[in-house]
């Protein structure tokens, strides 16, 4: 089936169409045709294209006739369909003027109220697309917001026909609450292909290192891309960029000597970190998004989109976790040396 793609803003001034995500696509497809039975919830690497495949399935769903309702706290975005205008009005109103986490996490809960009131309007087939909200709330608040999400799904107040609803988030320790509940279908997205990263790579204008190295370093993560790109191709400038941001030097100089070891160790194999006394650590490194743990096994059954593969120690991948990109591997390999 043909679907329009979108453009997404890569850079200042630099706009790329959805690029490749065949797989991914057909799968929303799929989703609009039989409803999603428990939320969707994906998570992935930070930078893996989560928030571009759901614009992007944004797009696929209004196309397939839904009534769509997409919230991105983090962008200040939000969008909701005609027919229901005071209460989106009221959800636009408040997040102008939202600063603090507690308040964001509050907007969420009246996404949910949209969704009941774009029922009472008579809208029978319905998405619910949630994106990047986790950030802002603790995991119990988080899992609560899934919960209720599955409360529209199985118990709603108005009939329809169809109902949508995906969430994404790369914070681990949300993912590890919402899964323990068995509300939502916890689906992994990985970086991109290195056939689909090829053809992203080579819509990006002007010189640039080659192919291969860019790959290496980045691991087919579009954001990584991006961020080389601004930099000018400037590795050092990214590395340094991540440490600052994760605050690695007073993480690393947190660990006690054992725990640098085992760092080190992990830079080398992630899945070192599958040992009783390595466990709190492997919880560190999740909780700053460093690490992705818990991959389930390379099965389609389990993925959106295309599967990483079952080990490959260049890009930081093990069977059981992985490095988000092999970028936030040498940022802490950099600081490791510096202790």
């Amino acid at each position: 089936m043909n679907i329009t793609r979108i453009k997404l803003s890569f850079a200042p001034g630099l706009e790329i169409e959805f690029t490749d995500r065949d797989r991914a696509i057909e799968q929303v497809l799929e989703w609009s045709e039989k409803s999603t039975p428990y939320p969707v919830v994906v998570f992935g690497p930070e930078g893996c294209g989560k928030t571009s495949l759901l614009l992007q399935a944004v797009e696929i769903l209004r196309e397939q006739g839904y009534s769509v309702i997409y919230f991105n706290p983090l962008r200040r975005r939000f969008e909701a369909e005609a027919g229901i205008e005071s209460i989106k009005q009221l959800v636009l109103d408040r997040l102008r003027q939202a600063s603090t986490e507690h308040e964001f996490a509050r907007l969420i809960w009246l996404v949910i109220d949209v969704a009941v009131e774009a029922l009472k309007h008579g809208k029978k087939k319905l998405a619910i697309i949630v994106d990047d909200a986790f950030h802002f709330m603790g995991i119990k608040e988080a899992a609560a917001i899934v919960k209720g999400l599955l409360e529209l799904i199985e118990h709603p107040e108005e009939k329809y026909e169809k109902i949508v609803a995906i969430a994404a988030t790369s914070e681990g320790l949300s993912r590890t609450e919402i899964g323990r509940h068995r509300w939502a279908e916890l689906t992994p997205m990985w970086n991109m292909s290195r056939k689909g990263f090829e053809e992203l790579y080579k819509r990006v204008p002007g010189s640039k290192p080659s192919f291969d190295e860019v790959w290496r370093l980045t691991g087919g993560n579009p954001d990584m891309l991006r961020r080389l790109y601004l930099s000018g191709w400037s590795v050092n400038a990214v590395i340094e960029k991540l440490i600052d941001l994760k605050k690695l030097d007073i993480f690393v100089s947190s660990l006690s000597s054992d725990e640098r070891k085992w760092l080190a160790e992990v830079v080398e194999d992630p899945d070192t970190l599958y040992t009783r006394e390595r466990i709190p650590l492997l919880h560190k490194l999740v909780e700053l998004n460093l690490i992705v743990d818990e991959i389930p096994r390379r099965d389609r059954v389990f993925w959106i989109d295309e599967l990483p593969p079952e080990r490959d120690h260049e890009l930081g991948i093990g069977k059981l976790a992985a490095w988000q990109t092999p970028l936030h591997r040498e940022a802490v390999k950099k600081v490791l040396k510096k202790h």
